[in-house]
């Protein structure tokens, strides 16, 4: 079983603005809402592939029964807890005619200490017949930002392996307790290891010093696709994975998330590294064809899957 756990759990709203100015008043042509937060998005695309899938986290109020019913309408088993104050929303304006897109994300609710503890609980609960456990996104207010490093603490004794895919001062604390896995974006990454990338040598570079810092694993995600330091067995390699570029994009809102459940969902099957990064990367190009995070369609994944190419950079040839 796969466990995802979404501490702030979102209603994603996308909105379609042809010609959007900030400014203005305009009318959308197209609207959807779905369940949100990286966690959600990461189990969507989980639950895509064919795998099995629970989400976990926090919601309140009316928002909260938004994402639940959701969840309910996608078939995506969840366990959620649920807080007194109301769950976010999060607006994406996608503006088709520049291919920009523009984002407006809530805090979120204000939790309680019994709240926090509860969902713990639950985490610690699922987690004793997970494989796999997925921390995933921000956390909401009043939350210590050490929350994730409390959990990765927590459920170390239950054998499962630990995914960690947040920014900032949780990402910083929870590398420390060290995750199986740390999967930032660029930006990222230059916050976490402390200094701008200037090249390929810089970013494989981090991926050595994030596991010095406590990760397992590493993987960096950019634009062309991703740079990964893994280890299997008693060896650790390095790979460049890479999608060619995309001609036509509706949204790339969720792709990061997309490619952490593809690449989770693989490795789930214990594909090699180099599939599941193919896997992963075909996930968050399938994931900008249509609207909606996490949202994607089996037979794009497949297509892309075969544009996709793995470089194994401490090693001759190609994996």
């Amino acid at each position: 079983m796969i466990i995802t756990v979404t501490p702030n759990a979102a209603i994603d709203k996308t909105l379609t603005v042809p010609n959007f100015q900030t400014g203005f008043r305009h009318r959308a042509s197209e609207s959807l809402a779905l369940p949100g937060g990286k966690g959600v998005n990461v189990a969507r695309t989980v639950k895509a592939l064919g795998q099995p899938v629970v989400v976990t986290g926090l919601v309140g109020g009316r928002t909260g029964q938004q994402i639940l019913e959701g969840l309910g309408r996608e078939n995506i088993l969840n366990d959620f807890v649920r807080i007194a104050d109301e769950s976010r929303t999060s607006t994406a304006v996608i503006d088709p005619t520049t291919m920009s897109q523009t984002e407006v994300i809530e805090y979120g609710p204000l939790v309680a200490e019994e709240e926090l503890a509860a969902l713990t609980e639950e985490i610690d609960h699922l987690a004793k017949g997970a494989r796999y456990v997925v921390l995933a996104g921000s956390l909401p207010r009043k939350v210590p930002e050490d929350y994730y490093a409390q959990v990765i603490r927590l459920i170390a004794k239950r054998r499962c392996y630990v995914a960690l895919d947040t920014d900032g001062e949780p990402l910083r604390r929870g590398v420390k307790a060290k995750p199986w896995l740390v999967s930032p974006n660029i930006r990222e990454a230059e916050d976490l290891v402390g200094h701008e990338f200037n090249g390929e040598d810089d970013i494989v570079e981090a991926t050595a010093l994030i596991c010095e810092l406590g990760a397992t694993n590493a993987i960096i995600k950019s634009r062309e696709g991703c740079y990964a330091r893994l280890q299997r067995g008693k060896s650790v390699h390095v790979y460049k994975a890479t999608v060619p570029q995309l001609t036509s994009i509706v949204s790339t809102v969720g792709s990061g998330d997309a490619f952490l459940g593809g690449f989770i969902a693989q490795r789930f099957q214990r594909a090699e590294p180099a599939q599941c990064l193919r896997w992963g990367l075909a996930c968050a190009a399938a994931n900008t064809q249509r609207s909606g995070a996490g949202v994607l369609d089996r037979s794009d994944v497949e297509r892309f899957f075969e544009t996709t190419g793995v470089e194994q950079l401490d090693a001759d040839g190609a994996a």
